[in-house]
């Protein structure tokens, strides 16, 4: 048995890797090939091409890295049409992957599609085209089931898959050691996002955010998770970013400790996207910001249909964190938010009594096991009737002859 699969991001490499894990333990023969990351490929993935390559954000940006998205998307194509796997799995990245949908669906391929498109926020006219092209959707977020559902389509909710990874390996005590902070000190996080694009928009004003609070405040800390899976090449930039800064030595890198550093800071800035939410699992207060082209932002007025950016407040349907977007992205207006929730330990008390709230709302745990199931169902579903198929096409062809 064979299943492509695909991945464009970093949070769905993580998702991806456990979703083959669960699929292999149920499967253990399956030959899995497709588009993903480290964790997937670690999991037992054939990478067909690197999704590093592939993880940018809005209109301006995608224009900007067109060559390899359209080189990844003639690889997996020429794939599907030469090996015709018994399922085709999406994770999330729909630009692309209803692309690689139209195609497979032509092919006679079931799609099977695991963390939905983010349609309920912007441009829902594309549910029509899920509905053609999709046999089987998993959703992760609570209000997604009845969404889909009252548009037609056969859709499960499964819970949200960082609730099995979103935690702390070491105590807060041990990873200041680690990382040469001190406990007894106030910690900020710094989490730009993962996207190349995010970085070289979000850091430098986090790392300005940081000089001015650090100038209100010198007995704070701040510490950097990077993931793994960063290319070196950003790496080197945000290391030279750091030391440009006078003040350089109060930022700790620290690589590989992401969820340690979430948890042990007492709040963080935040990229929006998956972040937030593991932030809320972990219960550690936030600074939500976002920023993209203008172009990108122009165009956005007119399609996002949604109140909120972050994925936490559309959850809690109420404002629970703050959001910093687009002009307002400075470091005076980052580090003001910061500083304010610093110095109000009942307000970061009431944040963290809502984050609970979210994280209660997004299900229990075993996501990547309950959206296997869902697959193999769909697989074996798709064999009973080809073969019913075949079995009746191979009487209608001995009536025919015998007539």
């Amino acid at each position: 048995m064979q299943i492509f699969i695909i991945a464009g991001e970093a949070s769905g490499d993580l998702h991806g890797s456990n979703l083959i894990r669960a699929l292999k333990a149920r499967l253990p023969q399956t030959r899995f090939v497709g588009i993903g990351g480290p964790k997937m490929e670690e999991a037992g993935l054939e990478l067909l091409f690197p999704s590093s390559d592939l993880a940018v954000v809005g209109v301006v940006e995608v224009i900007g890295h067109i060559s390899p998205i359209l080189k990844a998307f003639g690889r997996t194509t020429a794939w599907l049409r030469k090996e015709r796997p018994d399922l085709l799995i999406l994770i999330d990245y729909p630009e692309f992957n209803l692309q690689v949908a139209g195609r497979a669906k032509k092919l006679g391929i079931p799609i099977f599609y695991y963390i939905s498109p983010q349609v309920w926020a912007w441009r829902q006219g594309r549910v029509k085209k899920l509905r053609r092209l999709v046999d089987r959707m998993a959703v992760i977020l609570p209000f997604e089931e009845a969404f889909f559902r009252s548009r037609g389509m056969e859709v499960s909710f499964v819970g949200h898959p960082l609730l099995d990874v979103a935690k702390a390996e070491i105590s807060k005590t041990e990873f200041c050691k680690e990382a040469g902070l001190n406990p007894e000190k106030p910690i900020v996080g710094l989490v730009p996002g993962s996207r190349k694009s995010e970085i070289s928009r979000l850091f430098p004003v986090m790392a300005g955010a940081a000089e001015k609070i650090f100038q209100d405040r010198q007995d704070v800390q701040f510490v950097v998770p990077l993931a793994p899976s960063l290319d070196p090449g950003i790496l080197e930039s945000l290391s030279h970013q750091i030391t440009k800064s006078p003040n350089h030595q109060i930022i700790r890198v620290v690589k590989g400790r992401t969820y340690d550093a979430i948890a042990a800071s007492d709040l963080i800035l935040a990229a929006s996207g998956t972040v937030t939410l593991e932030a809320a699992i972990l219960e550690t207060p936030m600074v939500v910001t976002y920023k993209v082209s203008p172009v990108t932002c122009f165009l956005g007025r007119f399609l996002i249909k949604v109140s909120f950016a972050s994925l936490v407040n559309l959850i809690a349907g109420r404002r629970v964190v703050t959001e910093v977007i687009q002009q307002d992205v400075t470091p005076e207006r980052l580090s003001q938010e910061a500083l304010s929730l610093l110095r109000d330990d009942a307000g970061r008390e009431n944040m963290i009594k809502d984050l609970k709230e979210v994280k209660n709302a997004l299900g229990g745990s075993g996501a990547a096991e309950r959206a296997a199931d869902l697959a193999m169902e769909l697989i074996f579903c798709t064999r009973i009737v080809s073969e019913r198929k075949s079995r009746s096409d191979t009487i209608l062809n001995f009536r025919s002859g015998t007539n």
